[in-house]
């Protein structure tokens, strides 16, 4: 048996963890003590993995309630460091969490962008798990990029620079870390509070200003429906405003891959597109919408239209590009590589690329974007477990677009790929992705299909936020 003080100091409540477990488990809300009391035999190593691993299952199937989930996020971000910054940067930390897609160079874009919109962004991303693809996996297949900074490198970028995309160290919220990897061997990944915890306690331990979350729905979502989609996009929303950070959730679509490159190295490339004011359209869609509610949410634009204005102007102008190579220096990038880095550069080459046709005349209907990650996945391109170790080379590039009309016997899609070599199997599997219909499809104007924001006015919201934040 363990104990724990209440803050005040009146009262000394014991706790048994089997206890906590069993409370949960019969469908009763937890205590902040009792949270609280778990994070810190986690972190202390009190718990056993046996017992965090059926709480967890409790919570899986019982579910949290709002309060519980504030109060775990909470707990999670005082397991470790909270980041501290300069005063004179109070309104101007942003970031963005994407839920994962295929094909998501959102961040590669958009951080440099906020850079040079006058906001710094201390990005802290992930590496990509299963079909998913992962920003920093992305960023690595620069040669030399580290994505290893401590806060104080973090602060010299982000006064040098204005962003940085790095990697979680070990002292920001550590209990995650444990809490995830026994989340992975559980089958508890898709706990909604465990969710939110997890993604929001990263996020208040930065410090933000403003926060944009982009919750996926569809096939090659966590979130296969958007009804699932906008109950994790409300959770998540609601954690970060009470938590003082003004924060909306995007819901995008995620059938069809983003852009039209998929893999590491081809993203890094394609995103420099973007950055160079070109780029495919929905992508460009995408950073101008995100950046713009961001920019507007920290007060730097008078709405979400004249934050997309002020991103479009950072691209067009090459002064995102710039942001973008300062970065990769200040990361440890060779000056001369980065300084060069746009969208003509080779980054790796791969000794077979392969072209599959089109089986027949039509309009493309829906190009898949799950049954193409995961093959890129076994081709090297991703991994299934954090050890494995991947090639940033490997990748495809979509050669026709969703409501475009195509020929039989022309090509639709480039594979690049070293070993294992291109199965049979795998090239059905790709050509089962690509949907033909001999009628004119439906092309949604934007990814976009909606956005969720706390429970107040859209017109008072950001405002709302920011005195709450300065009040409390």
């Amino acid at each position: 048996m363990s104990s724990i003080s209440v803050p005040g100091g009146e009262d000394v409540f014991q706790f048994r963890i089997a206890d906590v477990i069993a409370k949960k488990r019969d469908g009763l809300a937890l205590s902040e003590q009792e949270i609280r009391h778990v994070v810190k035999a986690t972190m202390t190593g009190q718990a056993q993995d046996s017992q965090l691993g059926a709480l967890l299952m409790a919570v899986r199937l019982q579910g949290m309630n709002p309060e519980e989930t504030l109060t775990l996020t909470r707990e999670m971000v005082a397991s470790g460091c909270v980041l501290k910054w300069p005063e004179e940067w109070s309104a101007l930390l942003v970031d963005k969490h994407s839920t994962g897609g295929v094909g998501d160079k959102v961040s590669l874009a958009l951080a440099p962008a906020l850079a040079a919109c006058g906001c710094k962004v201390p990005m802290i991303s992930g590496r990509g798990l299963g079909h998913t693809g992962g920003t920093l996996d992305k960023l690595e297949s620069v040669p030399s990029f580290s994505s290893q900074q401590n806060p104080e490198q973090m602060l010299e970028i982000l006064n040098s620079v204005g962003c940085c995309i790095v990697g979680q160290s070990k002292n920001l919220v550590p209990a995650d870390k444990i809490f995830y990897e026994m989340r992975d061997v559980t089958a508890t990944v898709d706990s909604l509070p465990l969710i939110t915890a997890s993604i929001m306690s990263k996020k208040v331990a930065e410090s933000l200003s403003a926060l944009i979350l982009d919750v996926k729905f569809g096939e090659a979502a966590q979130s296969s429906t958007i009804e699932e989609a906008k109950h994790l996009a409300h959770s998540l929303v609601n954690v970060g405003v009470s938590l003082g950070i003004p924060t909306i959730a995007l819901i995008t679509n995620m059938d069809t891959p983003i852009g039209r490159c998929v893999g590491n190295s081809l993203e890094v490339i394609e995103a420099l597109q973007c950055l160079e004011g070109q780029g495919p359209d929905d992508l460009r869609d995408l950073v101008l919408h995100t950046g713009g509610y961001l920019l507007w949410l920290c007060g730097r634009a008078g709405s979400e239209k004249q934050g997309a204005e002020k991103i479009a102007k950072v691209l067009s102008d090459g002064s995102a590009l710039q942001c973008f190579r300062k970065m990769l220096e200040a990361q440890g990038v060779k000056p001369d590589i980065a300084r060069s880095l746009s969208s003509s550069t080779k980054l790796g080459e791969t000794s077979h690329i392969e072209e599959l046709k089109v089986p027949k005349t039509g309009t493309v209907e829906l190009i898949r974007a799950r049954p193409i990650a995961e093959v890129l996945n076994a081709l090297g391109a991703g991994r299934n477990k954090a050890t494995d170790v991947i090639n940033h080379s490997v990748g495809a590039q979509l050669l026709v677009r969703v409501g475009q009309h195509v020929e039989e016997g022309s090509p639709w899609i480039r594979i690049h790929y070293e070993k294992p070599l291109l199965q049979d199997r795998q090239r059905q599997t790709l050509q089962n992705a690509l949907s033909i219909s001999a009628q004119p499809a439906f092309i949604p104007a934007s990814l976009i299909r909606d956005v969720i924001y706390a429970q107040c006015k859209k017109e008072e919201y950001g405002a709302s936020v920011r005195r709450e934040r300065e009040i409390s």
